[in-house]
């Protein structure tokens, strides 16, 4: 079918259109042609409406702390792809141990100084949202490239300062805030 995308479109957006546009069509039940024009779906965002401004102040604490650690959430992710790839293609153990210990340098010469400035939420949601770029928990990921012995350590101390490296994120429940923060983010919709 073709349509002069006139009928369709405003006349300042019509001029920088070609005067013809090929599209599939679908005949109706009484005889009509109606154009088929795929359209990229929406994201749709509800702002919820706060009961007071202790509540408010709260949320725009959340949304802080998330824009905060996210992105070094992503970079697990990807650090996470990259050294399984390299891991995959270790010769020996030895090898494989001394990738893991080489990476953990390079994270901690890296990003050691930002992390440890982090405060106890931000930790907290940054333990999170490594599970929902990783689908491993904090300890899991310790336990598979540390071994067990260290996860355990790593998870005792961490339980002493009030963390749990075995939280896992679950988006449609108590991370429901700051999923929606996440996509928003993703959407280029918080900045």
């Amino acid at each position: 079918m073709v349509v002069a995308l006139s009928e369709w479109v405003s006349d300042d957006l019509y001029a920088q259109l070609p005067k013809y546009l090929v599209v599939r069509a679908t005949v109706l039940e009484n005889g009509d042609t109606v154009p088929v024009i795929p359209l990229r779906g929406v994201e749709v965002f509800a702002i919820k409406k706060f009961t007071s401004k202790k509540e408010e102040e709260r949320n725009q604490k959340l949304i802080r702390n998330v824009k905060l650690v996210y992105p070094y959430a992503r970079l697990a992710g990807e650090k996470l792809l990259f050294y399984n790839a390299r891991m995959v293609n270790a010769k020996n153990e030895r090898e494989r141990k001394n990738l893991m210990k080489k990476a953990e340098e390079e994270i901690k010469d890296k990003y050691g100084d930002e992390l440890k400035k982090l405060n106890f939420s931000q930790g907290k949601i940054l333990i999170k949202l490594i599970h929902r770029e990783t689908k491993n928990t904090s300890y899991d990921l310790v336990k598979d490239f540390r071994g067990s012995f260290v996860a355990f350590f790593y998870q005792s101390f961490a339980r002493i300062f009030g963390y749990n490296l075995k939280v896992e994120y679950d988006p449609d429940g108590e991370d429901r805030n700051i999923e929606t923060i996440v996509q928003m983010i993703e959407a280029g919709a918080l900045k």
